[in-house]
């Protein structure tokens, strides 16, 4: 018996004992829930076990009982390609904020309420949103990290999922009361994988193979795999920053600056061996001790006088301060061989600066082989024990090219249709990509789409979309970057950037959790924010209990309550993606046709259907467009059809006999037709 039949029979259980008192937001309720609901003015009011016993009863009567749900999707399909991504509507979220909820309508939020109900997110719950996610046909749910994270060092009131304690383990804290002691997190974790199949959607997970939480498990078994500093150092430290250069990279060019500069060489002064190294025997001494004590590392910095080193970034000069909450794998055993003729390579302990980041670049001469197979089998792992069925690898150009194929041909091993993102935000390199063994690349339409005035939005759609040899992520928004509805346009622009990455060409159509809510603060700001600070607490009002709040680092409920939202749009258009994937499936069908800095078409036409999205990206002002369909399809007659007109379903159909399709575009409006 699966763990989500299991978890059905217990929910079922429990029913009878229960009360209607566990509140959702409207958006939760399946628009076919046939069991009892408590309406309290606008909020919904259910029994959760019979609520969610429901739910899995229809995913279960939905699926085709033979077959085991539990195994990749595509085990299931006989897929034996990646290329399913390349025409995929995929929802991103964040188990611990979009599946959070005040279910004690009498308080604030709290991670447990009075009730005992679990308020922040849990795989259970992610279980509820299956039918909501089903609504925009999305195929593919995308998981930040689910690992096991660490409270050490957090930057707010939680872990970053980003800060892995256990690579190997399902965050605890995703386990929902309503199962009491029953089951595991990762027992649930299966159960949702196995839910998300059964609807029909692949799971994809979000794996970080090159830092770890400073606390990381494996320091006790493998001091010598991370990098350590005097404790003594720790309260100043911070990247160093080399004078005689700007904002660059590594480069076998610039590293004899870099060695050179006198704030580098304090930097390096700072590092000390692990304390294995240190004193073997009273390290075994130390273990056999803390082994499972969760607070080792506190006694580690108490008795070696050695932490291990905060990461940062490989850019030099970048003005991002020191990654407080995560270190470096250490993946060579010796130092880059390119800096051995700056340093003291027999008396310099382990360090961490901008080349050793880059170890893709200038790699070791010692590789680390235990720490690289222990990586590699990292995705594999989940394939086998949870199904699941793509990965986003989360810095993989900064790996070992060597470990970076490796990890890619194991899951692929596994499952040739698993897919790959790779963690590529600039466009030029998805040959690179590709060649590496990606299938697709998280890219930059985030950045590219909020900058209409510098053009950087009509490029994108124009040029450089169309060229890509695998597809990339097409999104307003990304977890790293700031909201949609933040940027220039507000709500119409999330309408438009809607519409724009629902027919882009290469283009994987992104939902950012939040984005379809209109709502307006980050998760984290990481990506495309001049002042982080400022950004933290420019988009909601003081008196909201979010405020300030970043869905990585704090406790954070979306606000599914809000009148403002997109629903219905990113719902017609999910099912207007799936009536033309087969036009969409070939770049060579599109065409792009210019009309002004502001107005432009996206034109796709296979030789017998087409589709037409006019675009007026000049939020004040109308624009009128004639467009000769017929220079593309060869054709004078056409008929035509309105799909989507001012954001609503459009009904009206006609006849074109002149070739010419001739339509007044509203301000900030993508209208969408398919014609033939």
């Amino acid at each position: 018996m699966s763990n989500l039949i299991k978890i059905h029979d217990f929910l079922k259980s429990k029913i009878s004992s229960a009360k209607d008192d566990y509140a959702i937001p409207k958006r939760w309720m399946p628009a076919d829930y046939k069991g009892k609901v408590r309406l309290e003015g606008r909020k919904f009011f259910v029994n959760p076990y019979e609520f969610i016993s429901k739910i899995i009863d229809k995913l279960v009567d939905e699926s085709e009982e033979q077959k085991d749900y539990t195994k990749p999707l595509s085990f299931i399909s006989n897929e034996k390609k990646s290329d399913w991504i390349k025409t995929s509507i995929v929802y991103g979220a964040h188990v611990r904020a979009t599946s959070a909820y005040v279910h004690d309508q009498s308080t604030l939020f709290v991670p447990i309420d009075d009730k005992g109900y679990t308020e922040s997110g849990t795989f259970l719950k992610m279980l509820i949103l299956i039918p909501y996610f089903s609504q925009y046909n999305v195929d593919c749910i995308y998981l930040l990290p689910i690992t096991q994270s660490s409270n050490k060092f957090k930057k707010g009131e939680v872990g970053s999922p980003y800060s892995v304690k256990d690579f190997f383990k399902v965050e605890k804290d995703y386990h929902d009361t309503l199962l009491e002691n029953q089951f595991t997190p990762e027992e649930e974790f299966a159960a949702f994988v196995e839910g998300a199949h059964r609807a029909g959607m692949k799971v994809m997970l979000d794996f970080v193979p090159r830092t770890a939480a400073r606390d990381n498990n494996l320091i006790i078994e493998h001091p010598d795999w991370f990098y350590w500093i005097n404790i003594d150092d720790m309260n100043d430290f911070a990247p160093p920053k080399v004078k005689d250069l700007g904002f660059v990279q590594p480069s076998a060019k610039n590293l004899e600056i870099i060695y050179n500069d006198e704030e580098v060489k304090k930097h390096l002064k700072k590092f000390a061996w692990d304390p294995k190294t240190k004193d073997p025997q009273k390290w075994e001494n130390f273990v056999a001790k803390n082994k499972n004590d969760p607070d080792f590392l506190d006694k580690i910095a108490k008795e070696f006088k050695v932490i291990t080193v905060p990461g940062f970034s490989d850019w030099i000069n970048d003005p991002q301060p020191a990654w407080e909450d995560v270190t470096f794998l250490r993946l060579y055993l010796s130092h880059p061989m390119e800096a051995l003729k700056y340093i003291d390579e027999k008396n310099q302990p382990p360090y961490v600066l901008f080349d050793v980041i880059k170890s893709s670049l200038f790699p070791g001469e010692v590789k680390n082989e235990e720490l690289w197979d222990l990586i590699a089998n990292i995705m594999p792992y989940y394939q086998k024990n949870f199904g699941i069925d793509g990965a986003r690898l989360d810095m993989g150009h900064a790996l070992p090219k060597e470990l970076e194929h490796e990890i890619i041909k194991r899951a692929k091993e596994y499952d040739p249709s698993f897919v790959i993102i790779a963690e590529e935000l600039n466009m030029e390199n998805h040959l690179k990509a590709k060649n590496s063994g990606y299938d697709g690349i998280l890219g930059n339409s985030w950045w590219a789409e909020p900058r209409i005035k510098e053009g950087e939005f009509k490029k994108f759609v124009s040029e450089i979309a169309p060229k890509l040899v695998i597809p990339t992520f097409a999104a307003a928004e990304t977890p790293d970057t700031p909201r949609a509805v933040t940027r220039e346009g507000k709500e119409i622009f999330s309408k438009l950037s809607a519409v724009v990455n629902t027919f882009l060409p290469n283009g994987i159509t992104f939902i950012n959790s939040g984005y379809e809510i209109f709502e307006p603060q980050p998760m984290n700001t990481g990506l495309d924010v001049e002042n982080p600070i400022e950004e933290k607490f420019r988009n909601l009002p003081s008196t909201d209990q979010f405020y300030g709040k970043l869905a990585f680092f704090d406790w954070y409920v979306l606000h599914w309550d809000t009148d403002h939202h997109m629903v219905k749009l990113l719902t017609l258009l999910g099912s207007l993606k799936e009536e033309v994937k087969e036009i969409l499936k070939d770049s060579n069908n599109y065409h792009f046709i210019d009309f002004s800095p502001n107005s432009f078409v996206m034109f796709w036409w296979n030789g017998e259907k087409g589709i037409i999205v006019p675009l007026n990206t000049d939020f004040n002002n109308p624009y009128y467009f004639d467009i000769d369909l017929g220079y593309y399809t060869w054709k004078g007659y056409h008929k035509i059809h309105t799909k989507l007109e001012n954001y609503r379903r459009g009904e009206s159909s006609w006849e074109v006999h002149d070739a010419h399709l001739k339509v007044t575009i509203n301000p900030g409006e993508a209208r969408v037709f398919f014609v033939e």
